[in-house]
């Protein structure tokens, strides 16, 4: 069985310093995978993983703020929770921009930082929760045959079946047909559910002409 619980990856080159917040982290009863450096990070990292990064902002090598730029790069949505030796205010607010939830300063304040890992976590867990759903609606879509496709493109951008028809060179009870399956693959109870599923998977309607 896959053990689903969520890791604290803690990736800094100080020793003392790694050794220091995985100690603190692991006392808070929580998992706990050091790391020297973000390099040894980021080539291990892909999207199976999940829990949070507690990161060190100056590294030599791949930077911390490198390695968040590389993670939004891989499509790797790990929160990420800065740590720094000084109040560096350039780079607070570059992290935070690019969405780290929190950029705190050596000595780490225990409790700052268990409020950081507990958001963190959370926002992991509603970000894996949406993976999953687009996932199933994605299978849902690739369900569709290609005819079922261009239909549900045409549908949700709004034309109706005989306009439908008329692009199509086909007949409207064709379209009936093929609407009719388009619903029910897409487990789509009326036509605002299907536009919203269709978004979610980044489906583009047909272009209509006026």
């Amino acid at each position: 069985m896959i053990d689903e619980s969520p890791t604290i990856f803690v990736i800094d080159d100080d020793p003392s310093a790694r050794r220091g917040l995985s100690r603190l982290i692991m006392a808070g009863g929580m998992r706990v995978e050091p790391f020297e450096s973000a390099r040894d990070f980021l080539d291990q990292a892909d999207n199976e993983i999940h829990g949070c990064i507690v990161l060190d902002v100056k590294m030599p090598g791949l930077s911390g703020l490198d390695l968040q730029a590389e993670l939004i790069k891989k499509n790797i949505a790990l929160p990420i929770i800065f740590v720094s030796g000084h109040s560096e205010i350039p780079d607070a607010a570059v992290a935070m921009k690019k969405g780290a939830i929190d950029f705190l300063t050596k000595p780490i304040d225990g409790e700052h930082l268990f409020k950081a890992i507990t958001e963190s976590l959370e926002k992991n867990r509603l970000n894996r929760e949406g993976l999953t759903k687009r996932d199933k609606i994605q299978k849902r879509l690739d369900s569709l045959t290609p005819r079922e496709y261009t239909v549900l493109k045409y549908v949700i951008s709004g034309m109706l079946n005989k306009q439908i028809a008329f692009e199509l060179d086909i007949t409207e009870d064709t379209v009936k047909v093929h609407r009719g399956r388009v619903m029910k693959k897409m487990s789509a109870a009326s036509l605002a559910e299907l536009v919203r599923l269709a978004e979610s998977v980044n489906v583009k309607p047909a272009d209509v002409e006026d």
